[in-house]
């Protein structure tokens, strides 16, 4: 089979795709690093819906991508950016999500870590109400029995004079936590309304006022995700965590050589590019568990082509990439996204999503993924 893909330019060209698919294992766990994969919800395609109506989820297919991700021995990440949080799913939504994820990581044994928001605020709010928020959805998660991630707030980051007020709601959400939680530090080109998060636009400053909310609570925080696609300033970071706070990199751009690490240490993993990646990062992170980081590389280091593609500018929408790689793999029935997101991104886009998944191996059926990629090329027009 050849498939005309187009490209930027607007012209096509011949692509022949890969006869089998990569072999992956399965079940065996991870040992030497603790990985999750934020992992993405599947839309309900016969739901009658706008843009801007509550998202209506296809929760079989969506419990079964994490059952998926699981059964490959990664954690899922639930309720995240990437299970398109403020961009297609409401609160109502994502708690509905979280109590059913939670549900079923108890029922098969997976590690589960949700996300803890406050997304149920529309408008202008005070602090007060950001507090109360926050307090409400970590109630929620923590009831469920999953660990809670502490994400950042469009309505905090709206509402905060300084980095004074970054410290009390943190402060008083970590002396409030049952357990430890995972503080996530999500940079403006995921999200541009999280601009001056912690208190300041200047990053040196802002990066000393997340370790002060760290340093009064260590022990509640089990670790940090950064989202911040520059690895020296995570790997700066990671070296003055107080003992035992895990850095968890979120850096969908640089994970092969913070995963990978140093003489003096190296990050643990909650990345949305490990949704497509899922099988293979798992068996790469197994080699890790051996100690061989030279064959780490050899195996993580050719998917950053991909993954770099897919968070190419504007990067909130690498959501799109994410969910059309899942319908190509056989993970769904069909490419719709909650709030109609399957059009954030171009037809060349996607076309190169494709030729560089199919390249890795990722596609457990070849035949299937070209079959469905010809078909949406038929839509726009693409004459094979």
């Amino acid at each position: 089979m050849t498939i005309r893909l187009p490209g930027a330019d607007g012209t096509t060209r011949a692509y022949t795709p890969r006869a089998e698919p990569a072999s992956f294992t399965t079940g065996a766990p991870l040992t030497s690093r603790v990985v999750f994969s934020a992992a993405h919800v599947v839309a309900d395609p016969l739901a009658d819906t706008s843009p801007d109506s509550p998202a209506a989820v296809d929760w079989d297919a969506t419990l079964a991508f994490r059952r998926h991700l699981w059964a490959h021995g990664l954690g899922v990440a639930e309720a995240m950016d990437t299970a398109q949080r403020g961009m297609g799913l409401d609160w109502a939504g994502a708690a509905e999500l979280i109590r059913r994820s939670a549900a079923e990581a108890r029922s098969t044994g997976g590690a589960i870590a949700c996300g803890v928001g406050t997304d149920q605020l529309t408008g202008h709010a005070t602090l007060g109400e950001v507090r109360a928020a926050y307090e409400e959805q970590l109630a929620l998660v923590e009831g469920t029995g999953a660990q809670a991630i502490l994400m950042a707030s469009r309505a905090l980051a709206a509402a905060a004079r300084g980095p004074e007020d970054y410290l009390d709601i943190y402060g008083h959400l970590l002396r409030q936590a049952t357990g430890p939680v995972i503080l996530h530090w999500l940079g403006p080109m995921f999200d541009p309304a999280l601009s001056g998060y912690w208190g300041s636009p200047d990053l040196d400053a802002a990066t000393d006022t997340f370790l002060d909310v760290i340093a009064a609570h260590p022990h509640k925080v089990d670790g940090i995700k950064v989202s911040l696609l520059d690895a020296r300033r995570e790997v700066e970071l990671r070296r003055r965590l107080p003992e035992g706070v895990r850095c968890y990199t979120g850096d969908d751009f640089n994970y092969p050589e913070l995963i990978a690490g140093d003489e003096q240490g190296f990050s643990h993993a909650l990345l949305g590019i490990f949704d497509p990646l899922g099988p293979l990062a798992a068996d790469a992170v197994r080699v890790l568990d051996t100690g061989d980081r030279t064959k780490f590389r050899e195996l993580i280091d050719p998917t950053v082509e991909l993954s770099r593609h897919l968070f190419q500018r504007p990067t909130r929408f690498y959501k799109t990439g994410v969910v059309f790689l899942a319908w190509l793999a056989g993970h769904q029935s069909h490419f719709t996204m909650v709030g109609g997101l399957q059009s954030a991104r171009s037809l060349p886009h996607l076309a190169r999503a494709y030729e560089l998944a199919d390249g890795l191996g990722l596609f457990p059926d070849p035949h299937l993924a070209a079959t469905r990629m010809k078909s949406l090329l038929s839509v726009y027009g693409v004459d094979q």
